[in-house]
This record gives structure tokens, sequence and C-alpha cells, in this order.
């Protein structure tokens, strides 16, 4: 039923090719997930990547929520593109580093530049105007 224990005391072979095995038996720590300071620091200094983030979203939350739409959700966008050169920048991020450092990057990046321009185009008196975006919902809404 459970994790089969050696009764003579051997402990596990060698492996001698850097294959994964076939059968595992946990995951693997994210490239780059290790702390981003030594151990012998408090935890919130040991992730202040993902802190930062965190605090750079929750501070775009309130300023939504204090009826600042646009400025707020720049903050967030900008906030999620800090986290994609934070991941791309520093060997060691934390708990920011999810997935691969490729992955990590592109969510990060992805989202950050949606939600940046969306914030640029919000109605009314847009920041930009894209044309072809007016001929896309002029097709699909009215």
């Amino acid at each position: 039923m459970g994790a089969e224990a050696h009764s003579d005391g051997a402990s596990e072979p060698q492996r001698t090719s850097r294959r994964f095995p076939t059968l595992t038996r946990d995951t693997a720590r994210p490239e780059g997930g290790g702390r981003a300071a030594s151990g012998g620091y408090p935890a919130p200094a040991r992730q202040w990547p993902l802190l930062a983030v965190m605090g750079g979203v929750a501070a775009g939350l309130l300023l939504v929520a204090l009826d600042a739409f646009r400025i707020g959700t720049l903050v967030i966008g900008l906030s999620l593109l800090a986290g994609a050169a934070l991941r791309w920048a520093l060997p060691s991020v934390g708990m920011l580093a999810v997935r691969s450092r490729f992955t990590d990057m592109a969510t990060y990046g992805l989202l950050g530049f949606v939600i940046v321009m969306l914030a640029l185009m919000v109605q009314p008196k847009p920041w930009i105007h894209i044309p072809f975006l007016d001929d896309i919902v002029h097709f699909t809404v009215r």
C-alpha cells in the first residue's frame, strides 16, 4: 500500500544515467525556484520577488476600488510585466517561479501586456486608438 522499506538498510542505488526515471516519486522544483535570499533571512526577504509583484497587483486593485480604474489596471499590468522581467533577470526568484523560466516569462509578459493595452484603450476617452479593433467590434457586436 505504501512505499516499500528496505529491510536490509541498503540505500537507493546510485543512478548512472542523467535521464529521468520511468517512475518518479516527487516533482522537481521549477528552474530558478530556489530562495531569492539565503536561508538565514526571514521568509518575506526570501520571497521578495513574489511579494513585490503581489504588492503591485494589490496596489492596482486598491486604485480600482478607489475609482481610478485606468491607473489601477495599468499598475496591475505593469506589475505583471515586472514579474516577467524579474523572472528573466534573476537566477532565483522563489515562489515567483511556477513552471519553466520560458513559460513563466511568456505568461506574465502576455497577461501584463494585454492588461496594459486594455487599460489604455478603455472608454471613455481612450489613450490609444487601434483602428482594426473597431472593425472587429463592429463586425461581432453591432
